[in-house]
Formats: C-alpha cells, structure tokens, sequence
C-alpha cells in the first residue's frame, strides 16, 4: 500500500506529476478552493537543492526502504495465513470475527501511527525512528512467539498493537527518505519502495504456511520468520541515509483539515478509501480459509495468498503506466469498480480456477487502485505544502477502513462477543460458514466507495468548468 508522507517530503515536489497531465488542470479546476485557503506555493525548480539521482547512498537507501516495506508492511498483508491457523488450530475457542479484530487493528496502527512519524521525521528523528521501531517489530514478534494456544490477548497485544504500531513507526519514513536523493527518478523509485510490501506479502505467505504449519509448528515457525525479518531490518538499517536538512516549521495539521473538510471532492475521496478498505481486508484476510473451507486441496489453499499479491505487485508497479493514459482520477474509479464487482463473485469460489482467477484478477486492479491512493490525494491538493499533510489525513480515515473490515465481520457470526458491533451482527456466516453473505456486503461497501471517487471526478469537472469560466472573464 500507499501510505501518508510527511512534508519533509514536499522540499522537491513543486511540479505535477510528469506521468499525469492532468495534475496542472486539478491545481486549476480548485482555484476557487485555493483562494480560499491561500495562495499557492510558488516554487522555483531552480532554487531546489541538487539531487544526486543516483550513486552508492542514494541507491543503498532505496534498497533499504525497499526492505523495510518487505519486513513490515509485507508481513501484515500475511496475516490471512494467521488468521487460517487461528481460527482453525491455534485460537479455537475465539470466533472468526474476534481473531480478525488482530489483523485489522494491526492494520490500523500502521497506518494511524503514520501521521505522527511523518511529523516527527520533518523535525530530523529519522534514525531514532528507524532504530527504535526495528528494535520493537523485532521484539513483538519474538513475543508473539511466545503465546500459548488460545492465549487470545497475548496474541493481540503483541501483533496486533505492538507490531502494528513498530511498523508504523518506519513505514512513513522509509517512503519518504527515498525524497532526499532522487528527484528525475523519483516516481520510479517510489515505485520500486512500495512494491517491496507486495513482494513481502508473497514471499511471507508461502514462509509462513511452510513454517507454521510444517514440522517446526506455531512457536519455532514464528521465531524463524522474526529471525529472518531481524536480520533485514538490519541490514535496512546500514544502508539508509538522509541528506536534507530537518523542515524548519511543520505544517499544521489543524489548519489543513479544517481547509479540507470545505473541499468537497477531498471529503469525497477519503470516504471512499476508506470503504474500499473493507473490501480489500476482507479478501486479504479470509482467501485462504474460503478456499480451505470449500475443501480444495491444502497446499494449493496455502499459496492462495501468494497468487493474490502476486497479482496486487504486478498492478501496482503498472499503475503509473496506466494513469498516463487515463489520468489519475479514471484509473482509481476504474480500478476500484472492477475489483469491487470482483469481490461478489468470490460468491462462487469452488474450485481452484476459481480461486486462481479472483486472487490474481482482484489482486491486478486492486493493487492499481491501492497504487494511485497517494498520487489521486497529490492531485486533489491545491497547496504543494500541504501535500504530505493531506495524505496523512486520508490515510487516517482510510485506516478505519481496515476496522471497517472487521465490524463487516460481525454481521458474519452471531457469537459476537464485541458490543460495540452488536446492533448490526446477525447470522451471515454462521457455523456452517455462509460466503455469500460476507462477499455481498464487503462488495457493496467497496461499490460504494467507487461510486464516491465517481463524485469526487464530478466535483472536479464542475471546478475544472467554473475556473475556465472565470478565467475567460477576467483574461487570466
């Protein structure tokens, strides 16, 4: 995933988007907006530092980056794995629904966690971010390795709140130092960086299932897998560098979700990230067991995962290929469109077709979907310093989303045990495990975020009309 960037960031990011056209007309079509809230920072491309776009350190720091959404973000998005296991070996006195609220607030955390590391990267603790969030996903997870079967909150105090919060410790930082050496190349890199997390979120699954389900069992399975993560974010550690100096003032947040929440196409943008995420968790965390409980062969049920995030690094590392031929606002209603009416037809998952063709379809668009988050955010910001606090505003929102995903999980099991989704549990799976009924209502959700991108790019022509309006009339 995409994740919000702190405005340390922003020193260099003072033109659109060279892949998107359009950006410019964005900047245009919100001037009424932008009046309202400032003017425009006018920054000359001359007067930004030199930057090396290249070299030992630069490229040292990209592969660092790229290790760290391996090691963190990456492990998260196998947390299907987990939630396999527990529900059917290790937490089987906890419901699905419960075990689920552990990925989903680990979920959460990285990306709430994300705004406060972004502030405190703009005041120069890059290091002390990266050293102490390292040392605690190190520790987490060699905690969680020490739970015992049906130890529910020591499972989730450690992965779920711990771990998550580790990683949300670096996840920010890591995208956003890659800022400091590259700029003619920047998109690429970034690129580069964030499909680390895909690459992770392929790699862990097949570890994972080999490990924990294998000879070496829960305990020593989970020790291995933070053995190997450890020695990554090591060796992540030695090759990162900054090079910019810390911003002299951060930007206030307050300020800009006030300025926000009067831009309506913003608003209507995060309100459909964040109902899009239900729709992603749900596949992300419950692919593997849908396809073990419909009694398809068990191996194959453990590369599930594997062939849904193979799909969702292929779409993303093409997502800028397809918004310069479509724009970015078209990609993300496009994309989202088609990977929320992939989501109903998880309704006739049966056989191992059937499970190839959804992962690997829904994890392409989703994964191009997810890849334009951060630069559909960029487009909608009017002000370029205050880009880095837009995104980190969406994403918070967005992290609902993933908490979102769990409360669609309680319509799921009449055991509840959680009030505060009671009033709308109901017996949609059921112990005999009724898929058609969870796949509908995640559906919808993600439908109706689709449908909210739709009004954000209607807000956006109107913009785009008045301005060329008023422009003609006062010769501007």
């Amino acid at each position: 995933m995409h994740h919000p960037l702190p405005s340390s960031l922003l020193l260099s990011m003072s033109t659109p988007l060279a892949s998107d056209e359009t950006a410019t007309q964005a900047s245009d079509g919100a001037l009424q907006s932008v009046k309202s809230t400032g003017n425009i920072s006018n920054t000359n491309n001359s007067d930004a530092p030199d930057f090396p776009d290249g070299g030992f350190t630069a490229w040292g720091t990209a592969l660092g980056a790229f290790l760290i959404q391996f090691s963190g973000f990456g492990y998260t998005s196998a947390y299907g794995v987990f939630q396999d296991f527990y529900t059917q070996t290790y937490l089987t006195n906890s419901t699905p629904s419960a075990i689920a609220w552990i990925g989903s607030v680990n979920a959460f955390m990285i990306l709430s966690v994300g705004p406060v590391a972004g502030r405190m990267l703009d005041r120069g603790a890059f290091y002390h971010l990266m050293i102490i969030g390292c040392l605690l996903q190190c520790f987490f997870l060699f905690m969680l390795s020490l739970a015992k079967p049906n130890g529910y909150y020591q499972i989730f105090l450690s992965q779920g709140i711990g771990s998550g919060a580790a990683i949300g410790l670096t996840n920010v930082p890591t995208i956003a130092v890659v800022s400091h050496h590259f700029q003619r190349r920047r998109s690429f890199v970034m690129g580069f960086v964030v499909a680390g997390a895909s690459m992770g979120s392929i790699v862990h699954p097949i570890m994972l299932n080999n490990l924990i389900n294998g000879r070496l069992g829960f305990a020593n399975g989970v020790r291995a897998s933070a053995a190997m993560t450890s020695g990554l974010l090591l060796i992540a550690c030695l090759l990162m560098r900054t090079r910019l100096p810390p911003q002299p003032q951060a930007v206030s947040y307050t300020r800009v979700l006030r300025n926000s929440l009067r831009d309506r196409a913003y608003v209507c943008a995060c309100l459909g990230m964040a109902a899009s995420e239900v729709g992603f968790f749900f596949v992300a965390f419950y692919l593997q067991l849908d396809s073990r409980l419909h009694g398809l062969d068990e191996s194959f049920s453990f590369y599930s995962l594997a062939i849904f995030h193979t799909g969702c690094f292929i779409g993303r590392l093409t997502a800028g290929i397809v918004s310069a031929y479509l724009g970015v606002p078209h990609t993300v209603i496009g994309s989202s469109l088609i990977a929320s009416a992939i989501i109903f037809a998880m309704i006739g998952l049966r056989s191992m077709a059937s499970v190839t063709l959804i992962g690997i379809t829904y994890g392409y668009f989703s994964g191009i979907y997810v890849g334009m988050m951060a630069p559909m955010i960029t487009y909608l910001t009017p002000e370029i310093s205050d880009i880095g606090a837009r995104i980190g505003i969406s994403f918070a929102v967005a992290s609902i989303g993933s908490l979102s995903g769990t409360f669609s999980i309680c319509f799921f099991q009449p055991t509840l045990t959680f009030s505060l989704g009671a009033p709308i549990c109901g017996a949609f799976l059921t112990s005999n495990y009724i898929w058609w009924k969870a796949a509908v209502f995640a559906g919808s959700l993600a439908t109706g975020g689709t449908i909210m991108f739709i009004f954000m790019q209607f807000i956006l022509k109107i913009r785009q009309k008045t301005a060329s309006v008023c422009s003609k009339e006062t010769g501007v």
